[in-house]
């Protein structure tokens, strides 16, 4: 057998004490004196309680499979597939899980509620990882699952919605392909330059600027505020590059904010990616890759080859299909409906017919996704510009109007220590923005929902309210209520699934191009409120708007 190279945890001060607790082949996990609560990864606070009497303990390494994905996508050079990442729960406490490997089994045999217990690899003098293996003196039969968590909003804070003073006025997009080997700044400028105009506005006008990740060294940046306020000489008088906000679209919601608040009265904000170039330069050996020990999230996930959301969300997928008991279905019908837009769209990547047989024969990259349920990565610029309300009406096209946005954090900022049942926090923006506006789920004529996944596009109609938890399959019908002329259309213009990865902020110019009714080739009837979701997972936003009439 090829030896696994694993990548190399880099323990902190908080976390040093679980990767050495291996050496005697005891597991041991952050433990509260005062609640009795297990959990992961270390924290300085209980989470249950809020007691600072929290210690790691020796715990008996049995533990339940409560997600998992077979990984047959090579993401690392010496970490070969097939390969199988979980989620296992422990035995003592069910809400403390570790992201893992199950090893000593055929990859095939292995089902969620499979109980597993744990055993060591030593990566180095001090470092232990725990893997787990199917355990011979379990009792028969599946272990139990975590039952699902209610997350409920908070009501408004006040009656004054900063939605109401705002207004989407100017979009814009680059060229949009696949390696188109530009510089992105470049992109950045034409999607700026272009929403501006847009706008009917001159760049003197524009006194803010917000953008998402801000510098980013992964193909996921052209540079930030500092990088296009050098190219266009721009002078603003607020700024946000920040990385934390709710979803990708977060930008947009800092710059509703910013103008709500009297400090703007117009901010472009944009998003730029160029991962497709960035990826042959790394396979050309132009780009080197960046080097080092897994930290940050990385370093309870990248021992265990698990360096992909695919795997990530892989494993909560497979928890839903098994709780719920639904296969691919709604997933192909997704994927297809996805291509059938983009086929309506001359500027999407992927414009061939694709059939649902042709999405089940797919090669697979990590169960259950195939390739047609992961989204295509790209180069490409989208910008949009947010204006004070009472200018708004002085542009060039009729404003988009802000009915709600929901950013509420009502789950854990976890990958793996929460939510199962669906995309990580999907529930809490979705229940947030429902809370802010009087339309229901029934007024909405057109979804623009997050599809890095097709899993994810399902959890956004689920949390939503479109239909109830579990209901998707039956709800979407084979595609018939998400087609162009079904009851609730889904992203007509191909999505990231089929129109390529602009990260976010390419559902929100098509809800504009729809509400303007611009979308040509793909116009959803007499459209008058959008949903937008964004947010591959931690944290994300929803965005509810409506056009002027």
């Amino acid at each position: 057998m090829t030896r696994i190279e694993r990548p190399l945890p880099q323990p902190t001060l908080a976390s040093a004490e679980f990767w050495s607790s291996g050496a005697d082949g005891v597991l041991r996990i952050s433990h509260c004196a005062d609640c009795g609560r297990y959990f992961h990864p270390p924290l300085p606070v209980c989470p249950s309680c809020r007691s600072r009497a929290v210690a790691l303990a020796p715990v008996s390494g049995k533990a339940v499979v409560v997600g998992f994905s077979v990984n047959h996508q090579p993401w690392l050079p010496k970490f070969p597939p097939p390969y199988v990442v979980a989620v296992v729960a422990l035995a003592e406490d069910d809400r403390a899980r570790l992201t893992t490997n199950i090893v000593g089994c055929d990859p095939d045999g292995v089902s969620v509620g499979m109980r597993v217990r744990v055993r060591f690899e030593q990566l180095e003098e001090d470092v232990y990882a725990p893997l787990f293996e199917p355990d011979p003196e379990a009792a028969d039969g599946p272990g139990p699952l975590p039952e699902p968590r209610e997350v409920r909003a908070r009501p408004m804070a006040s009656s004054r919605k900063y939605e109401d003073r705002v207004a989407l006025t100017g979009v814009g997009q680059s060229r949009v392909g696949r390696r188109l080997m530009v510089d992105p700044l470049s992109l950045t400028v034409d999607a700026c330059l272009a929403a501006v105009a847009d706008a009917g506005l001159d760049l003197d006008d524009v006194d803010g600027l917000s953008t998402y990740p801000g510098p980013s060294p992964d193909g996921m940046s052209e540079g930030g505020v500092t990088a296009l306020t050098e190219a266009l000489q721009l002078r603003p008088t607020w700024v946000n590059g920040a990385r934390e906000v709710p979803g990708q679209i977060g930008s947009i919601t800092a710059g509703m904010l910013a103008v709500a608040a009297g400090l703007c009265r117009h901010v472009l904000c944009f998003r730029t990616v160029w991962e497709s170039s960035h990826a042959a330069l790394l396979r050309s050996g132009r780009r080197q890759p960046d080097g080092g020990r897994a930290t940050g999230m990385f370093e309870f996930r990248a021992p265990f080859g698990a360096m992909s959301a695919a795997q990530w969300i892989g494993c909560n997928a497979s928890h839903y299909m098994h709780r719920y008991g639904v296969g691919r279905e709604a997933l192909g019908a997704i994927a297809v409906t996805a291509r059938a837009g983009a086929a309506r769209n001359p500027e999407a990547l992927h414009r061939d017919p694709m059939t649902l047989d042709d999405y089940f024969d797919a090669r697979m990259i990590t169960t259950p996704f195939g390739l047609y349920d992961c989204d295509v990565p790209c180069d490409g610029a989208v910008a949009v510009v947010v204006s004070a309300v009472e200018t708004a009406y002085d542009r060039p096209h009729a404003p988009v109007l802000v009915e709600a946005v929901g950013t509420a954090v009502l789950e854990r900022l976890s990958w793996d220590q929460d939510t199962l049942t669906q995309l990580p926090q999907s529930r809490g923006p979705a229940a947030h923005l429902w809370t802010r506006t009087d339309l229901t789920p029934a007024d909405v004529d057109v979804a623009l929902l997050y599809d890095g996944f097709t899993f994810n596009a399902l959890s956004w109609i689920e949390g939503l309210g479109f239909c109830g938890p579990g209901e998707a399959t039956d709800f979407v019908a084979g595609g018939k209520t998400i087609a162009l002329d079904g009851d609730l259309p889904l992203n007509p213009h191909g999505g990231q699934l089929s129109a390529g990865r602009l990260h976010g902020y390419g559902f929100v110019r098509e809800a504009m191009l729809q509400l303007r009714g611009e979308a040509t080739g793909r116009q959803v009837d007499d459209a008058r409120v959008a949903v937008v979701t964004a947010g591959g997972g931690v944290p994300s936003g929803a965005m509810l708007l409506r056009n002027a009439k």
